[in-house]
C-alpha cells in the first residue's frame, strides 16, 4: 500500500541560481510503490567515475552545486538524488514513516535501478551516517570516497554541540530550513537561502526534516548503532581505496574532533583539507574541496 505523501510543485524551483540540471525522477522503486524522488543525472553515462553526492539534513542535491561543475569538468558523472522527504521527492507525511531504514533502503533502490558502479561517494551529514553503510551490501561498486563533516553513528554519549542541535529541533516542528542552513554559511545570497526553503512550502511537508534530529542513536542498543559498528568495521578493516577528507573547522556539531575519529577507521585518509570558517554545510565552499579532491585523485577539473 502506497504512503500518503505530498509533492513540492514545480514552480517552487523555478529560477534556483546556479542550478542548471534538469530533474530526473524514478518511481515505484521496491518498498516504496507510490513514492516519487528526484535526482539530477549529468556527465557521460560511461565516465570512468560516478560521482554520487548525498546530502543530508535539512538539505537536498542543490547543496552541491558548486561542487558538480569540477567533477563534470574533469570527465565524471554526477549523480545526486534527493532523499524521500527532502528537495524534489515527494515527502510522507507521517513522521513515522522516516526510519534509518526508511532512507538506508531507498539509498540500495535507487543505485539498483541507475545501475550504478565505479561510485565516487562523496558524502557530508546524515549523507555520511547512511552512506558510510552502504559498502556492506555494495562492495565492490564503491571506488573512492570524498568525506565531509559526518560521523559512524554507532551509539556513542551525544556530545553538546548535537544535544543543543536535537533539541533545537524538538521545539522547531516548522523550522526555517533557508535561515538555518544561513547561519553558518553567512555569503548565502537570500535567492540561495529561497532555494533552501523552496522544497517545503509549510509545516506539513518537514515531517522528514523534523525526523531526522531523533533517528541518531545516542546509545549503542539503538536502532542503526550496530549496522554503523560493522560499517566501521569494514572500512577499517577492507577499504584500501583513494580517500580524501574536508573539515568545516566552524562546524559545532560534526566539526574537527568528530572527523578526526571517522578518519582514524579509513585506512589511507591524508590529512584533510581544513576550511578554516567552513561550517556544517561544507560543500557551501565547495569549489575549492572539489578541486583539491580531483587533485588528489590525480585528475583534472
Amino acid at each position: 500500500m502506497s504512503l500518503a505523501a505530498l509533492r513540492t510543485p514545480d514552480h517552487r524551483f523555478a529560477d534556483l541560481p546556479d542550478w542548471p540540471y534538469a530533474p530526473r525522477y524514478v518511481d515505484n522503486l521496491p518498498g516504496y510503490v507510490g513514492l516519487r524522488a528526484h535526482y539530477i543525472d549529468e556527465g557521460p553515462r560511461d565516465a570512468r567515475h560516478t560521482f554520487l553526492c548525498l546530502h543530508g539534513e535539512p538539505s537536498w542535491a542543490y547543496l552541491y552545486r558548486r561542487m558538480i561543475p569540477a567533477f563534470l569538468a574533469a570527465g565524471g558523472r554526477v549523480v545526486a538524488p534527493d532523499l524521500l522527504g527532502f528537495g524534489r521527492s515527494d515527502k510522507p507525511v507521517d513522521d513515522a514513516v522516516y526510519t534509518t531504514t526508511f532512507h538506508r533502503d531507498f539509498l540500495l533502490a535507487f543505485i539498483e535501478r541507475l545501475e550504478l558502479q565505479s561510485i565516487t561517494l562523496v558524502i557530508q551529514d546524515w549523507g555520511g551516517l547512511l552512506g558510510l553503510t552502504l559498502p556492506l551490501a555494495l562492495g565492490p561498486r564503491i571506488a573512492r570516497v570524498i568525506v565531509m563533516n559526518t560521523t559512524f553513528a554507532v551509539g556513542a554519549d551525544p556530545s553538546p554541540g548535537f544535544a543543543a542541535w536535537r533539541a533545537f529541533a524538538a521545539r522547531s516542528p516548522d523550522m526555517d530550513v533557508g535561515l538555518l542552513i544561513a547561519r553558518g554559511t553567512p555569503h548565502l545570497t537570500p535567492a540561495e537561502i529561497a532555494a533552501y526553503n523552496a522544497p517545503f512550502p509549510d509545516i506539513r511537508y518537514k515531517a522528514g526534516v523534523r525526523r531526522f534530529p531523533q533517528l541518531v542513536p545516542t546509545a549503542p542498543e539503538q536502532p542503526f548503532a550496530e549496522l554503523s559498528r560493522a560499517a566501521r568495521d569494514w572500512w577499517r578493516t577492507q577499504w584500501r581505496g583513494p580517500t580524501f577528507a574536508a573539515i568545516g573547522m566552524a562546524d559545532p556539531v560534526l566539526g574537527p574532533d568528530v572527523m578526526a575519529e571517522v578518519l582514524a577507521h579509513i585506512p589511507g585518509a591524508p590529512a584533510p583539507l581544513e576550511i578554516e570558517g567552513g561550517g556544517h554545510f561544507v560543500q557551501e565552499w565547495g569549489e575549492r574541496i572539489a578541486t583539491a579532491a580531483l587533485a588528489h585523485f590525480g585528475e583534472a577539473a
